[in-house]
């Protein structure tokens, strides 16, 4: 009876102590974001740097969110800015941080994602004059990247989280860490 006490402790303390392990990420520098980078549409992540990862490996997920400005042009050829930016498509992408392979150490060097265009929208989404009218031609004008978060999992537990933002601002916002 002793013995098989001493085993349900010893195997409590092995989970114990493997849920601990992913609760013990230590951030060695934080990952600095670059909206704009290679284009307007585009967040850039470096720089991150990681331990206590263990030998699980950690993907780490950027997904951006932004924002797209429309110029209207009417039956006569006359163009003018749409008055409603409307939400882009969100981007995502993904990197392995080689943590199982670096003795539970994880980098992030250089993950992009973007944001793209979403089907064209109405001129009345977009703001155009004419009191509702869809007689207006509706083209993309910018592509904006305005917010973007950074997941890393392990398996299907999130080990890290962080939103950025671009000017304060950031439309959409995005999702809650």
């Amino acid at each position: 009876m002793r013995k098989f006490l001493l085993l349900i402790v010893a195997a409590l303390a092995v989970v114990a102590m493997s849920s601990t392990a992913l609760a013990a990420v230590n951030v060695k520098s934080l990952p600095t974001a670059t909206f704009g980078s290679p284009n307007a549409a585009s967040v850039s992540l470096t720089g991150g740097n990681f331990s206590g990862l263990g030998s699980v490996p950690a993907i780490a997920t950027l997904t951006v969110q932004g924002s797209a400005t429309y110029t209207c042009t009417n039956q006569g050829g006359n163009a003018s800015p749409g008055q409603n930016p409307v939400p882009a498509q969100p981007g995502s992408a993904n990197q392995d941080l080689g943590n199982a392979d670096h003795n539970g150490r994880g980098t992030i060097t250089d993950l992009t994602a973007s944001v793209t265009a979403g089907p064209t929208p109405s001129p009345q989404q977009v703001g155009c004059g004419g009191g509702g009218s869809n007689n207006w031609t509706v083209t993309l004008n910018t592509l904006t990247a305005t917010s973007a978060q950074l997941v890393i999992k392990q398996d299907s537990s999130i080990v890290f989280c962080r939103n950025y933002i671009t000017n304060g601002t950031g439309f959409p916002p995005p999702p809650a860490c």
